[in-house]
């Protein structure tokens, strides 16, 4: 099943946990140091909570979880035979997971498109970078200029 992925930047992760969970009636599927996911089903949705990176309340960035790789190297195909700029990441790891994507850019925002490959129990990525809104610190892991 591909699902969007909204990245939040929250202010305190426990909290946030406590809302997400009230409000999808599911609680989180990975909770890691100053990180969370939730793999909701309905409505299909990645919501990632990341604390301490940007203001609290503000996108981090966004993207659609697919699959597989197949799925990733379609959306490669499919952009660049469209003409848009995109940058391919293989075995990356970002969010305490190993993925592989690509970041279409072009638009306000860029999108990830990825596959989740493996846990990573560990993620050093997780730093403030001013990447995805334009904006310093927006705190994005994950970005077209890397980690």
């Amino acid at each position: 099943m591909s699902r969007v992925q909204l990245a939040l930047n929250v202010g305190n992760l426990n909290d946030a946990i406590v809302f997400y969970t009230k409000m999808f009636g599911v609680g989180p599927a990975k909770v890691r140091e100053g990180y969370a996911n939730f793999a909701i089903t309905e409505p299909p949705l990645k919501l990632v909570l990341i604390e301490g990176h940007g203001e609290a309340g503000t996108l981090n960035h966004v993207g659609v979880e697919v699959e597989n790789t197949d799925q990733v190297a379609a959306k490669i195909e499919s952009a660049t035979a469209m003409g848009m700029p995109i940058e391919v990441q293989e075995s990356e790891t970002c969010c305490f997971a190993v993925q592989d994507k690509v970041w279409i850019k072009g638009g306000e925002l860029p999108w990830e498109w990825y596959t989740v490959l493996a846990d990573a129990p560990q993620d050093s990525s997780l730093k403030a970078m001013p990447i995805m809104l334009g904006v310093p610190s927006t705190g994005s892991c994950c970005g077209p200029e890397g980690c």
